[in-house]
């Protein structure tokens, strides 16, 4: 049975764990708290989106591996560069509270980044995996050779028919950023597509920079909230 929140975490890295490595959430349990505090190694460059990336002669995936670990880890930049900019946008910004009291993880669970029901948030994974689908193809290079490289990775991976045929087909379709910025249905929901298109490209490449600006606009992206976002995802390039 076809599962989105399972292929979303395939994706991002967070499908398999490694030892030591915190568990990824499931729809069936809750958020493990040492999975959400802190980025998960391994992530994008070694998920599903890394054979996306990689299967590209443009992309540049050897500058460092992608330190994200799952869907929780891509609603917590989310959530985090989101409740930055609204604070940054505050008269008179709360003091910070003694290193020592500090928790600096954002906790995205239970939010609109990452709603518990598991209707919702199968309809969010949908709408990520396409969108980074399409970010991966917005260079338009893609060709026969790499789809057929890419489908012999897939055939190696942990994925059920209905799975390996849901990438197959977003991949041969054709572009289609307006099926993407519908998707967002909700403003909590176009930046989690923002922040996982901006993983999904060749941030040097400048037919997927064009596209990145078009999809901010398009999602009607505050340009602060645009920047915020971009810097997280910086970050978690190593």
């Amino acid at each position: 049975m076809f599962d989105p929140q399972k292929l979303l975490e395939q994706f991002l890295g967070g499908g398999k764990t490694a030892p030591g490595q915190a568990q990824a959430p499931s729809k069936q349990g809750g958020i493990s708290p040492d999975f959400v505090k802190g980025f998960a190694t391994g992530g994008v460059a070694g998920g599903l989106a890394g054979i996306l990336l990689g299967g590209k002669t443009s992309k540049k995936m050897a500058k460092g591996a992608v330190k994200l670990g799952g869907t929780a880890a891509l609603a917590s930049l989310a959530y985090k560069a989101y409740t930055e900019w609204q604070a940054s946008k505050s008269a008179a910004p709360a003091p910070e509270a003694p290193p020592a009291m500090k928790d600096i993880t954002p906790k995205p669970e239970g939010t609109a980044f990452l709603p518990g029901p598991a209707a919702e948030r199968d309809a969010m994974s949908l709408a990520i995996l396409r969108a980074m689908i399409s970010a991966a193809k917005a260079d338009g290079h893609i060709d026969a050779e790499e789809h057929r490289r890419i489908f012999a990775r897939l055939d190696e991976l942990d994925l059920d028919t209905e799975e390996k045929a849901f990438v197959i087909d977003e991949l041969r379709k054709p572009l289609d950023i307006d099926a993407v910025v519908k998707a967002a249905t909700t403003p909590e929901l176009a930046v989690e597509i923002y922040a996982a298109s901006c993983l999904a490209i060749d941030p040097d490449d400048p037919a997927e920079q064009a596209y990145l600006a078009m999809l901010a606009s398009r999602l009607k992206l505050d340009p602060g909230l645009r920047t915020a976002l971009e810097a997280e995802v910086r970050k978690t390039v190593a």
